[in-house]
């Protein structure tokens, strides 16, 4: 199937000018969706058996595959940590990454690229409720990831997603902004690090620039962003984690990746710093 028959010009169009795309029904759930659900539905099981942990859930339900997982953290929080490091290794949710349809959309919405996965740029995001630690700031996806200035972020939720549970917030038409100049300590929550630590220059005024919209959405949906978007993570205040898939794609072609090598950014042990001192105000 080719790139220009899964948008339409108008689709393109949206999202050249706005920043962002949301695609409903994009993924197929018996085919791409239930398999991870049910992966993490055996994980959560796993650690619970691994730490003695006595829990009591009903069979596998797709509405409820994360039953007990915040029974879990309650007892020890890094149990959490240990899911959220091995469900990015579900063989379901790699062959989501490399769908044949991602490469598709990228080229669409980028004519005459050359898409790339990024390296340790894909993973599941867990964001519990009422916790700030790994909540990402209002940012942009680039001081983060690299690889290169022409980049997409797939961003896709494993469960349904109101507004209780935080939804991706995002600034439409902010990636005309360029690249911002960052700081690389957040001194309102010293305990954020790597790349939850960066913080817009001048965020407060840069952000009343722009409109607000935390979109809903639900599994087998994809909220498409370019790397240069303004966006944070939402405030979880519900009695749920919000599972959601990210993982982002860039261009080899794009001349700032071509010219450092299509660095990697904090996971792949790359401090923005030393790529692009000039990007930072410390």
């Amino acid at each position: 199937m080719r790139g220009k028959t899964l948008l339409s010009k108008d689709k393109i169009s949206f999202f050249n000018s706005e920043g962002y795309l949301i695609i409903p029904n994009f993924y197929d759930f018996e085919k791409d969706i239930l398999p991870i659900q049910k992966a993490i539905y055996e994980l959560i099981g796993i650690v619970a058996r691994k730490y003695k942990i006595e829990i009591s859930r009903a069979p596998f339900d797709p509405k409820k595959f994360d039953e007990c997982y915040t029974d879990i953290i309650k007892v020890n929080r890094s149990y959490g940590g240990e899911i959220y490091d091995a469900v990015k290794q579900i063989p379901a949710f790699i062959r989501l990454v490399s769908n044949p349809k991602n490469d598709e959309i990228f080229k669409a919405l980028r004519p005459g690229s050359s898409p790339a996965v990024a390296a340790a740029g894909y993973g599941i995001r867990i964001n519990n409720p009422f916790e700030d630690k790994y909540r990402a700031n209002w940012h942009q996806e680039y001081p983060s990831q690299l690889r290169s200035l022409d980049g997409l972020v797939f961003w896709s939720p494993l469960i349904n997603v109101t507004v209780d549970e935080g939804p991706v917030a995002i600034c439409p038409k902010s990636q005309v902004e360029g690249p911002i100049p960052v700081y690389t300590t957040d001194t309102r929550n010293k305990e954020k690090q790597g790349a939850y630590s960066l913080v817009l220059r001048d965020e407060e005024n840069l952000i009343k620039k722009y409109q607000q919209i935390s979109p809903l959405s639900q599994p087998t949906d994809l909220i498409i962003m370019d790397f240069l978007l303004i966006h944070a993570s939402g405030y979880n205040k519900s009695n749920r984690a919000l599972w959601s898939m990210q993982f982002r794609y860039f261009n080899y072609l794009e001349k700032t990746g071509l010219n450092h090598g299509w660095k990697g950014g904090f996971a792949s042990g790359v401090d923005f710093r030393n790529i692009h001192p000039e990007l930072c105000v410390d």
